[in-house]
Formats: C-alpha cells, sequence, structure tokens
C-alpha cells in the first residue's frame, strides 16, 4: 500500500458516490461497486475524509459515505 494506491483508490469510491443518486452509500454497496478490500476501502475513506470530500457515519452498524458539496 503507498499514497499512489490509495488515491487511485479514492478516486474509485469518489466515482461510485458520485454515480449515486444520493451520493450516498453503505459500505457493502461501495465494496461492491469498486471491487475493493476492506482495508483498501478505508484507506480511500481517510483520504477523502481528510480532504474534506466526504462525511463518515454509521446506521445500524452500516458505515455510510456521503459526498460533501
Amino acid at each position: 500500500m503507498n499514497v499512489e494506491s490509495i488515491g487511485t483508490w479514492a478516486g474509485e469510491v469518489y466515482r461510485a458516490l458520485e454515480s449515486s443518486s444520493t451520493h450516498t452509500l453503505g459500505l457493502k454497496a461501495v465494496k461492491k461497486a469498486t471491487k475493493l478490500r476492506k482495508d483498501e476501502l478505508m484507506a480511500a475513506y481517510g483520504w477523502l475524509a481528510r480532504e474534506g470530500k466526504i462525511v463518515l457515519t454509521t446506521d445500524d452498524e452500516d458505515l455510510i459515505a456521503t459526498l460533501v458539496g
């Protein structure tokens, strides 16, 4: 895992969220859309959250990602 890989994964997650009608997806839906492993998703989420591009919340034990703006 390196910075370039994490940036690529973050782009995949961003595109998956962007293509959702609500710009919101649960962890399982993002995983299915991107085909990334859980550790790759967590790294991508961290990247996007740090940049202020997503907000993460929990709902009934699911991690929900929502695009900001």
